[in-house]
């Protein structure tokens, strides 16, 4: 399976690494490290020796309960990282759900659009409609930031589970409909996004259901609070946890993991290689 983007057909035979490179004040695992863009750009270069294969640039917080940014404020925060990151050899992607950014970052060269959204905000889909080739990732979330994890999902696994397939379901069809070719789409459960932490882990484990869609999804675990949860760690200390759940994500069927920690998670994934290669001779 190959996901078709602005410059690049990613193969996804092997499982990529997508690493974050945040240019916020605010996010809740690295805010402020990177907020300047020549730190980011040093980071985004470190991530890639570290074996990153994508990049995802990101320039509005979406933590539970992170206020909105204003256009000016993304756009100033995110157009001159992702400028100078398409001249690093590898695609970059996106992270927003403002249709002015995606047009900017687009016409910058950008590769792929990542939408907490999944394209719904108005004008959104058009852009990325428009475009003949960029790659999109259609994420589930419940409610908004500001709201989701006041008021979750409401749902044993099985109802979780099917009210996320059936979203991204009608997602992929609403953006197949305006001519986006399917190679052009990946989904993302949404992991933390208005989901209990039961419910988190149940679309963790029964995340294969998923793939009955035809698409690659993407997994984003890393950091997040339903690994405090069970592990009682700071998100300082949650690498080991992330590094498993990408590892499990892509055993269930991830063809992209969204991670902090890049050296780590490609050498745990190695590891992984090997016993499933070996598993087929």
């Amino acid at each position: 399976m190959n996901w078709q983007t602005s410059r690049f057909q990613i193969d996804l035979t092997q499982p990529k690494v997508m690493g974050i490179v945040n240019v916020t004040p605010d996010s809740f695992s690295d805010g402020g490290k990177y907020a300047l863009s020549g730190s980011a750009i040093k980071h985004a270069t470190k991530l890639l020796e570290e074996g990153a294969d994508i990049l995802d640039i990101g320039g509005e917080s979406s933590r539970p309960g992170a206020p909105q940014v204003p256009l000016e404020v993304e756009l100033s925060r995110v157009l001159p990282v992702v400028v100078e990151a398409v001249k690093l050899g590898v695609p970059v992607s996106v992270d927003t759900y403002k249709p002015q950014v995606m047009q900017a970052v687009l016409d910058a060269g950008a590769d792929i659009i990542n939408d907490i959204w999944a394209l719904r905000q108005p004008g959104a889909a058009a852009i990325v409609a428009q475009h003949s080739s960029c790659g999109v990732c259609l994420m589930h979330m419940h409610k908004e930031p500001q709201t989701m994890q006041s008021e979750t999902m409401l749902g044993d696994a099985n109802a979780i589970v099917a009210q996320v397939l059936s979203f991204l379901e009608q997602r992929r069809q609403y953006i197949c409909g305006l001519g986006v070719n399917l190679s052009r789409i990946s989904i993302d459960p949404g992991i933390g996004f208005g989901k209990t932490v039961e419910q988190n882990f149940a679309l963790l484990a029964r995340q294969r259901e998923l793939l009955a869609l035809g698409l690659p999804l993407l997994s984003g675990w890393s950091r997040k609070s339903s690994l405090g949860v069970v592990t009682g760690l700071s998100i300082e200390q949650r690498m080991p946890p992330s590094v498993v759940a990408a590892v499990l994500a892509v055993q269930n069927g991830a063809s992209i993991v969204r991670v902090h920690d890049v050296k780590e998670t490609v050498a745990a994934l190695k590891v992984l290689s090997t016993v499933t290669a070996l598993r087929k001779v």
